[in-house]
């Protein structure tokens, strides 16, 4: 019996040391925001010359995090397999440039919208294509899985499009249109505005856009506490300026939606 009991107290203590670490794991990442991102997508969420991640998603997402009383860990992603990162529980929030489309929602909650952009066709600056026309029998380039491909799909000029090719991000898309390899490609505005800031006269956008288009913040399906404590922190930073703020420093003036 004495041994009996002695074996009875050893597993208690070591449940009881076991359910501690298990505590205090939960209790650590719960406090952690894990935040997917494509880290090549300038200048939402991208890598500076000292290999930082750095952009307006990042500063946007460590405000609001801090706001929330949250850490913040910002996890480079395959970004065609984003909502599966999410529904796994790999990350808790994907925010990096994400469109809010009707098929997305079926996967995903999202936020308020808090930027616009568009999805536009890039070309050399000095090509002769001017229009979206002009795209008849040409090689386009996109990245794979992204609004892009959408607003491209349900565009008339998709089916005279020679070839469409899709990239793992839009670096690789813009390298080959460079290079010569492609015709054109499409892409977000916001990102193309940024890349022409960076290499002057290298690229023209065509007059016409293809779609018009809000980013917004992805959080799993089942977690509207998260969405709802999320949310009270972007509502905060548009009343008190901050939104506003981060936004002068990576546009030049206040781009987000109020």
């Amino acid at each position: 019996m004495k041994r009996f009991a002695t074996i009875i107290l050893v597993i208690a203590a070591l449940f009881s040391i076991l359910t501690g670490c298990s505590s205090k794991s939960a209790g650590a990442k719960d406090n952690t925001l894990v935040i997917g991102i494509d880290d090549k997508f300038a200048p939402m969420g991208f890598r500076d010359e000292n290999n930082e991640i750095v952009g307006f998603d990042i500063d946007y997402a460590k405000a609001a995090a801090e706001k929330m009383g949250k850490k913040v860990k910002f996890q480079p992603i395959d970004w065609s397999t984003k909502e599966a990162e999410l529904s796994s529980g790999r990350i808790d929030l994907i925010w990096n440039g994400y469109t809010i489309t009707d098929e997305r929602k079926q996967k995903v909650l999202f936020t308020k919208p808090y930027l616009k952009n568009a999805q536009v066709v890039v070309t050399l600056a000095d090509s002769k294509l001017t229009k979206l026309d002009d795209l008849n029998g040409k090689v386009v380039g996109l990245q794979t899985l992204s609004s892009a491909a959408d607003a491209l799909d349900a565009a008339p000029i998709k089916a005279k499009i020679k070839t469409v090719t899709e990239f793992a991000d839009n670096v690789q898309a813009l390298t080959d249109l460079k290079s010569g390899r492609l015709d054109a490609v499409v892409i977000d505005e916001i990102v193309i505005n940024y890349y022409m800031t960076q290499e002057k006269e290298a690229f023209k956008i065509l007059d016409e856009s293809l779609a018009p288009e809000e980013y917004g913040i992805g959080v799993k399906k089942g977690n509207e506490e998260l969405l709802k404590n999320l949310q009270k922190a972007l509502d905060e930073m548009n009343e008190d300026g901050t939104a506003s703020q981060i936004s002068k420093k990576w546009f030049g003036e206040d781009k987000v939606v109020k």
